[in-house]
């Protein structure tokens, strides 16, 4: 991941930088400062999202070095757009709608869906984690023992990976990354009708397919060890 590097913008280059602490100032703040020549905030701004914004990328992609490559030119983006941000709206849903639009460009110039999505692992020490597992709505207790609990992740991870690309970037914006109904119509650039529409689907088809892999693991049961 980008760990602790930033892409700072010199140019049209990628320099990879340190990165410093976020500070309080807003994220439409720092672009701000940033756009009025305080080169520096461009690197808190990456600090910030270097984090939610390259999971979201590697869940999207399934590939960790293809996110590394959409996160960069995100920001790059970033940068070449900063004068035309429009400082009315929010800075995250922005980022997030040049992410996802490089992401799914990135899908369609390969002419094919990603082999395995969400490849990136989910540990249980992840804040991340546990979100897919609530859409399960399961009425059991959610099993104590870690290798167990990572084979369910995994499960889930396989779940997802069958689904739709529309119906997966729905649900990553709104179950992992909490976006609210209005911003992911921003995002995805589709009505607020749509989103809770195709959200609603994505979370049928989701249940549709947790059902048939519990089906098929009951079917066929792991061989017990020895």
């Amino acid at each position: 991941m980008p760990g602790t590097r930033a892409v700072h913008a010199d140019g049209d280059a990628v320099v990879r930088v340190a990165i410093p602490a976020g500070g309080e100032r807003s994220d439409e703040q720092l672009l701000d400062s940033y756009r009025h020549g305080d080169r520096a905030t461009f690197a808190l701004l990456v600090g910030r999202y270097q984090r939610e914004l390259y999971h979201f990328l590697v869940r999207f992609l399934g590939n960790r070095a293809a996110a590394e490559d959409v996160f960069q030119e995100t920001f790059l983006q970033v940068h070449q757009s900063a004068e035309q941000f429009d400082p009315q709206r929010r800075f995250r849903p922005w980022l997030f709608t040049i992410a996802a639009n490089k992401a799914r460009d990135l899908i369609r110039s390969q002419a094919r869906r990603p082999a395995n999505p969400l490849q990136a692992t989910i540990s249980p020490g992840d804040d991340e984690s546990g979100e897919f597992i609530d859409l399960m709505q399961s009425a059991s207790e959610l099993p104590s023992d870690p290798m167990e609990k990572r084979e369910l992740q995994q499960l889930v991870h396989n779940t997802v990976a069958t689904m739709p690309e529309h119906l997966r970037e729905i649900l990553l914006l709104s179950y992992f990354h909490q976006f609210p109904y209005k911003q992911i119509s921003e995002i995805l650039d589709i009505p607020l009708g749509t989103v809770k529409s195709r959200l609603h689907a994505a979370v049928a088809h989701f249940a549709d397919r947790w059902r048939a892999q519990n089906e098929k693991k009951g079917a066929n049961p792991s061989k017990s060890t020895a």
